[in-house]
This record gives C-alpha cells, structure tokens and sequence, in this order.
C-alpha cells in the first residue's frame, strides 16, 4: 500500500503525468496538516458529537467544549478530506469514521491516533537524528504515567486490527499448553491465541512500566490465570530451557540490533520444546530500497531514530531463526496490515 496523490478528473492525470504538480507540498503541508485536524477532531470528541445525528458546528462546539468559529473551520476540513459529510447546514458522520474514529466501534483507532499526538514530538527528533545517529529512546527517558497509559491504550487499538487473523495464521504447534509472549505488554495477542486454543495459556514478559500500565487493560478481557504478567526483560533474563511451545514476539525486534535479535532467538531457540514455534510479527523492509511496501519504508526511519535499529528485510529475520538452530518457515503476509509479516521458526521435534 502507498500513500499518493490521486488525480481528481482527466486534466489533473495529465499535469500529474507530466510532473507539474508540486507534489511535494501536497505530500508534506497538505498531509501533515490533514493528519494534525484529524487527529484534534479525535481529541475533543467531534465524531462522538454527531454519532447519532447530524449536527451544526455550533451545536458540536456546544457539546464539545470548543469554540464555534474554530469548530467549523475544523469541520470544513473534515469534509474536505472526506470523514464528515456536510449537508443542509448539518455535518454527519461517513463511512470511514463511523467504522475508525467512534469510540462505540469494535474497530476504532481513537487511543492510537491520541498517542500520535505524542508521536507527533517524537518525529521533531528526526534532524539531530540524520544529523548526529544518536537515536531518541522515549521509553527509557518517559517517567511520565499518561504518556504510558496512552501508548499501552494506543498499541491495544493497533493490535485489534489484526490480533483475530494473526490468531487464525500462526503456525501453532500440536497440544501446544505454554506460551511467552514476549514485550506483549497490553496482552491482546495472548487473549486471542488462547481464545482459539483453549489448552493454551501465556505468560507476557515486559518491563516494568509496561506491567504497571498495561495490567488493568488485559484485566478487562477476563482471562484470569491463563494471560498473566511477568516483569523481566529478554535482553538480559533467562528465559529458562524447554520451557514454552511457543514464543510470540509483535512489533519488538525492529527495537533490536543485529546482534541482539541473534543472541535473543538463541535465547528462544534453548527456551522452546521439541517442536516449538518462535513467531515475530512486525513490519519487514524491502531488500533494496524503493521497492516494497511505502509503510515499512516510512517506520524503518522512525524505529531506527528511536532505538539504534529500524525495520528488518525478511531473510535477515529468517536468518536469526536458523543461525539459532531453528527452521525458518514461509513467511505470511497479512492484506490489511501495511507492511507488516509474521515470521517464523520450528525447533527440530
């Protein structure tokens, strides 16, 4: 997938086509300032305003704490960049944001575009970044508890895009009973995996921060003993041997170097039983630059500027695994999530 300037009718294709459109601007003050609106309308609840009914601006001010005047410019620029619809003086809901951005939605992505405020500030480190290679470790400096409460709500709403189908592909080994799940924090991938295998039962291993901030979000799945917590860290723990059937890892290694990632799939490899499974799912750069997908390429930068390390090729991740003694198996791509892949390896039964 690739975000891109479309063309609107026949003329805008051609100028498109002849390079005459300064497309640069539109990729940068157009987007960003398209993504800040509607990432406001989120924070003060705008598309909970109208969820039932179209509304004026000033009745959606009204309900929202806001001023009129500024609400409704807000609101136009919703309706120009197609999440509300205006109609006979009244601004409704469409498609797109009744299904994302309606807390009530099993699908919204409220707290994660709430903690893109904060991303937000992240990014103004991409200079001094380029600049010095000194990457911005917000985690390891962050002692503020909102910052972390946001961040484990927001990374729970991107984990409930994808947490069913990735449930549904993971190559789980038979009679499977024990699992790690490692840097899993807010525990939804754990809750789905022993939803669909009912003999299963996982224990996520996560800093103490992440604990403190994501125990009360796996609380209200009711899993009681079979999702449980454990304070530790992977870099540097035992992680035991023949211990679990199968080590689950989203969104972790690309915080890791070359040399952590093998050491820890050593580390996973003596930790698995005959037969066990180590899982990564996380986004995979291309193996030559410009080619794949758009969204790796993007966060490739992003994780790389906050942790020394940045997105991995496939085949690096695969030679992790068999480096570590374990048989790398196909890698699965999921449609609806940008960049992203599940990689794994068996350990010889």
């Amino acid at each position: 997938m690739r975000l891109k300037v479309v063309a609107g009718n026949l003329i805008e294709r051609l100028v498109l086509k002849l390079n005459a459109v300064p497309e640069p601007l539109l990729e940068t003050q157009v987007a960003f300032s398209m993504a800040r609106a509607i990432m406001t309308a989120v924070e003060f609840g705008l598309f909970e305003a109208v969820a039932d009914a179209p509304a004026p601006a000033a009745s959606i001010a009204a309900h929202c704490g806001t001023h009129p005047g500024a609400t409704g410019k807000l609101l136009n620029t919703l309706a120009g960049c197609g999440y509300v619809r205006y109609r006979d003086g009244g601004y409704a809901l469409t498609p797109k944001s009744r299904k994302w951005l309606l807390r009530r939605s099993p699908h919204n992505l409220c707290d994660k575009l709430l903690f893109q405020l904060h991303e937000w500030d992240l990014v103004t480190g991409y200079e001094h970044f380029v600049r010095t290679g000194e990457p911005y470790g917000p985690h390891a400096a962050s002692g503020d508890h909102r910052y972390w409460q946001i961040y484990q709500r927001g990374m729970r709403s991107l984990a409930a895009l994808w947490a069913h189908d990735v449930a549904a592909r993971v190559p789980m080994p038979r009679a499977a009973r024990d699992m790690l799940d490692i840097g899993g924090s807010h525990g939804y991938y754990s809750v789905c995996l022993c939803r669909r295998h009912p003999a299963l039962s996982s224990v996520i291993l996560d800093l103490p921060e992440a604990v403190e901030h994501a125990r009360a979000i796996l609380a209200e799945e009711g899993m009681g003993e079979r999702v449980t917590h454990r304070v530790g860290n992977a870099l540097t723990d035992d992680l035991g041997q023949d211990t679990a059937d199968i080590v689950f890892m989203s969104q972790l290694v690309h915080h890791f170097t070359d040399e952590q990632n093998r050491m820890l799939m050593k580390k996973i490899a003596r930790a698995l039983r005959p037969g066990g499974v180590c899982v990564m799912l996380d986004s995979v750069s291309p193996t030559e630059p410009g080619r794949g997908d758009q969204t790796a390429a993007v966060l490739d930068l992003y994780f790389a500027m906050l942790s020394e390390s940045g997105t991995w090729p496939v085949e690096t991740m695969c030679a992790w695994l068999a480096d570590a003694g374990l048989e790398p198996l196909p890698p699965r791509r999921f449609r609806n999530m940008p960049g992203g892949a599940l990689v794994a390896g068996r350990k010889s039964a």
